[in-house]
């Protein structure tokens, strides 16, 4: 039986000639439990390599040679006697490698989750608003993206129709994205003109308090300032000064987003002005952008490894308190087509529930990386083209959740909806106590 144990929830990999029914069997639960928990649009046929969440209460473990209760015990955090006793036996009995045991659930921590919402077009489609309020329950805060800030300090507005109602009705309130996108493009230069202008400033802080407060139910601001050149660095950190000084005197949060670094002294455009330290002193809280470095122009690796996401979150905690950090973390995965040639055809972006159905459709095995922490496999299309997709799925986000409680970070920032992912949900609703302001 091949599970992966998260702290409260089942994980189980699919195995060749496993079905649906022997699954549920095996957990005691049903097939349309299993189905609904999923989303799974193909039941009867299940993926060699496919995680899936069974919905128990607790979590099942099947003892491995070389285990022993305290072992089994001391690995989910319990006492031996006490795992002795839910399980009905004594805690002298040397143990079977097969034996099933239960594992209770383990008491939730408090966590913080937002996911940004980009409309578009010139209205919400309603796609977007009904999977806005399905994952509400699961959300702090849903992020409109993004108010364009202009040279005169005007704001680009966007479409919200919908969006506070949607978030209303989960208790969910609105970061209100302000960026530096100029015709598609984050702008240094807009950047500069803004950060060199303490009027532009005045103007534009007083555009996003009154356009905040058109929309309401908005709680944070959230600056997503990106490649800025680095001789701006000192002129965005006295901005972010400012900007708290004046919008915590209107009664909103201010946050930002952080390209991910792993040293002071990274060079290049997109970090040398994001200047970690600066911003764990001055803002409530910073959204580090850990994900892309499998991306749509690059070749094929995973989007978010986790090797490389620890040790960004590892290099912030030195310079900025752990409360202040919200982890950031891709909702999609990338199908690329081989062979990988630099500046030619670019990935295209897949849901995970999207991936599942492409190894489906193609007798594709998924394949999961320990390293990286994240499923892959490769398929041959119609046209006789190679291709490799890299995703994630029930394991690579219970190991994300798994290390933001190891350092106890404040939360986590998904980019973006759109993207189903069932498990996800599942999965933060079993690991966390989602805070609600």
């Amino acid at each position: 039986m091949n599970v992966k144990g998260g702290n409260e929830i089942q994980i189980h990999v699919v195995q060749p000639r496993q079905s649906l029914w022997g699954i549920a069997q095996a957990y005691n639960t049903t097939t349309e439990r299993i189905i609904q928990a999923n989303q799974l649009e193909d039941p009867e046929n299940l993926v060699i390599g496919q995680a899936i969440v069974i919905p128990i209460t607790g979590s099942f473990y099947w003892v491995q040679p070389g285990d022993s209760l305290y072992s089994i015990a001391q690995r989910f955090g319990l006492n031996f006697n006490t795992l002795a006793q839910i399980n009905g036996i004594n805690v002298n009995t040397t143990l079977s490698v097969g034996t099933r045991l239960y594992i209770p659930p383990m008491q939730r921590r408090s966590a913080e989750v937002n996911i940004y919402i980009e409309p578009m077009g010139d209205s919400v489609s309603e796609e977007l608003l009904t999977e806005a309020r399905s994952v509400g329950p699961y959300l702090t805060y849903l992020a409109p993206f993004s108010y364009e800030a202009r040279r005169d300090g005007s704001l680009d507005p966007i479409p919200t129709e919908g969006i506070p109602e949607a978030a209303g009705e989960a208790g969910v309130t609105l970061m209100m994205v302000v960026s530096n996108l100029e015709n598609g493009q984050f702008s240094g230069e807009l950047g500069r003109a803004i950060l060199q202008s303490t009027a532009v400033q005045d103007v534009l802080l007083e555009n996003i308090v009154e356009e905040a407060r058109r929309i309401g139910r908005v709680s944070d601001i959230h600056f997503d300032f990106e490649f800025l050149p680095g001789d701006q660095r000192e002129a965005y950190n006295n901005f972010l000064r400012k900007a708290v000084a004046y919008l915590h005197g209107e009664d909103f949060l201010v946050s930002t987003a952080l390209a991910p670094k792993t040293s002071a002294e990274q060079a290049g455009q997109w970090y040398e002005a994001h200047d970690y330290r600066a911003h764990g002193e001055i803002v409530d809280f910073s959204v580090l952008m850990t994900y892309e470095w499998g991306y749509s122009g690059g070749p094929p690796m995973a989007v978010s490894p986790i090797p490389q996401v620890e040790e960004v979150i590892q290099y912030a905690l030195t310079v900025m308190p752990a409360n202040k950090i919200m982890m950031g973390q891709n909702l999609y995965g990338y199908d690329w087509t081989l062979p990988f040639v630099q500046g030619g055809q670019y990935a295209r972006a897949v849901s995970p529930q999207r991936a599942i159905e492409i190894a489906r459709t193609n007798n594709a095995v998924i394949e999961y990386d320990y390293t990286a922490q994240a499923p892959h496999f490769n398929y041959v299309d119609s046209e006789g083209r190679a291709h490799k997709v890299w995703f994630e799925d029930a394991r690579s986000i219970q190991a994300k959740f798994n290390l933001m409680k190891r350092l106890n970070l404040r939360g986590i920032s998904y980019w973006k909806l759109g993207f189903p992912f069932p498990q996800n949900w599942l999965l933060i609703g079993e690991n966390f106590n989602v805070v609600k302001h």
